[in-house]
């Protein structure tokens, strides 16, 4: 991991979202104060990781980390305001979240929320900061979870699997069983959708 230097800075708080790309479901954040004395290995950017490995380092997070908290934004926020918006505002509620204050945040990616600290944007953060690493991991085990859990009220659309991207499967059936009301309608795939499912209803209705 690189050495980034942040003069004065006690707390540093390292923030990642999971769920951009998705059609279904919330995007997630995380924000982690990792605790220097308890140094925790193998912290990686955490789509690189297998599942097994990121589930035993999320336990490890939450148990040795002077503080971390999940801030989210919901498909109607994302809806609202766009994918981009929606998740500044997400990573300003895990920061908003931690229990103690950070001094300075490290935010994944090339964007900043606007934050009431100090912050800096690292592109590929998630493979070279380990406070930012260690908040990819939380904030990816959340959402997955989140999406077996989806997976078992709506079973046909697979989202254990693919966990809402657009994939070939997703994409069938949202097409052959509609949109849900976890998808975000602001995406082209689902608006789509959506705009197909009118136009088979009037048809319907014409032909009565």
């Amino acid at each position: 991991m690189a050495n980034f230097i942040y003069p004065d800075a006690r707390f540093i708080a390292g923030v990642d979202e999971v769920g951009r790309g998705p059609l279904v479901g919330a995007v997630v954040t995380a924000a982690v104060i990792l605790d220097p004395a308890r140094p925790i290995a193998g912290l990686a950017d955490s789509k690189k990781l297998s599942e097994k490995r990121r589930v035993a380092l999320y336990e490890e997070i939450k148990e040795k980390a002077l503080a971390w908290s999940l801030g989210r934004a919901e498909p109607e926020e994302i809806d609202q305001l766009n994918i981009l918006h929606a998740t500044m505002l997400a990573m300003q509620r895990a920061v908003a979240g931690l229990s103690l204050t950070p001094d300075y945040v490290l935010i994944d990616g090339n964007r900043c929320p606007v934050l009431p600290m100090p912050s800096l944007a690292i592109v590929k953060g998630d493979s070279l900061v380990t406070e930012i690493s260690a908040a990819s991991i939380i904030a990816k085990v959340t959402r997955d979870r989140e999406m077996v859990e989806l997976d078992q009220a709506f079973p046909e659309y697979g989202f254990a699997q693919h966990k809402g991207y657009p994939t070939a499967q997703h994409m069938a059936m949202l097409t052959q069983h509609g949109v849900t009301p976890h998808h975000r309608r602001s995406f082209a795939p689902v608006r789509n959708a959506l705009l197909d499912a009118e136009v088979l209803s009037l048809a319907d209705v014409r032909a009565v």
